[in-house]
């Protein structure tokens, strides 16, 4: 049986001083995570690093897996800076379900401060999903509340391992903004904006100015709630093991 992370070693009542593998894809997303107990690697966005960086990790290492960061959102409903507590993620046929359980009076505290929480699945993608028609036909297909390109992938390596796994992301495009092919193809290897090309692409297409900055604002509002999340990360919850399902 899975130790969760908060849950205490028998003998002698020694806390798992193993730290938490955060699995993240921006380096911002990174900073946030980033403290005591927690090791924390970032993709940039690039399904195929993420596999290689976890491949050369040792899985005893660590006393589970959490996927944190922003994401797309599928459901309608949900804005930009809205946080979303995975029940499960799904990936083509596969499904891992995931909990990462918050007391009322947390969630209470989440919402004085006029942030949304919701609970639901995330769907895992190899690519970007940046058109609107594009994120209407995954929600159709999936349900999902959104999308991200990391957490199918830390699910997964959890499952194969044996480490109870969660995911927290927070909106950063909702369902309804298409993401510009600039914001795409401007993150560096490491994860960071690349501003140099950002403003070369605005020069090129000065109309595509509006669009970026509207998801510059997202994407900072996004990031803001992030930053709320972190004390969800400090060890004091539990975690259900994963469990890998055929889709029906």
């Amino acid at each position: 049986m899975n130790l969760g992370v908060g849950d205490e070693v028998s003998a002698g009542n020694r806390v798992d001083p193993r730290p938490v593998l955060i699995v993240t894809g921006l380096v911002q997303e990174a900073r946030i995570a980033a403290g005591p107990g927690m090791a924390v690697i970032c993709s940039s966005s690039d399904p195929r690093q993420l596999r290689a960086l976890l491949a050369t990790l040792d899985p005893t290492s660590f006393r589970g897996v959490i996927s944190f960061g922003v994401a797309g959102g599928l459901d309608p409903t949900l804005k930009s800076g809205d946080i979303v507590v995975a029940t499960e993620v799904l990936a083509g046929d596969a499904r891992w379900l995931a909990e990462l359980p918050l007391n009322e009076e947390q969630i209470a505290s989440v919402a004085l401060k006029r942030r949304r929480v919701v609970r639901g699945g995330l769907a895992g993608v190899e690519q970007v999903i940046a058109a609107r028609a594009g994120k209407a036909a995954l929600w159709s297909a999936t349900g999902a509340a959104a999308v991200d390109m990391e957490s199918h992938i830390a699910a997964a390596y959890a499952a194969e391992v044996g480490l109870p796994f969660a995911a927290l992301r927070v909106i950063s495009d909702p369902a309804s903004r298409a993401l510009p092919a600039i914001a795409m193809s401007a993150i560096k290897p490491n994860g960071d904006i690349d501003l140099r090309k950002v403003l070369r692409g605005v020069a090129r297409n000065p109309l595509s100015l509006r669009a970026l900055v509207s998801t510059g604002i997202d994407f900072n509002r996004a990031l803001r709630s992030l930053r709320g999340c972190r004390s969800f990360l400090l060890g004091e919850e539990t975690f259900a093991p994963v469990d890998l399902k055929a889709a029906a």
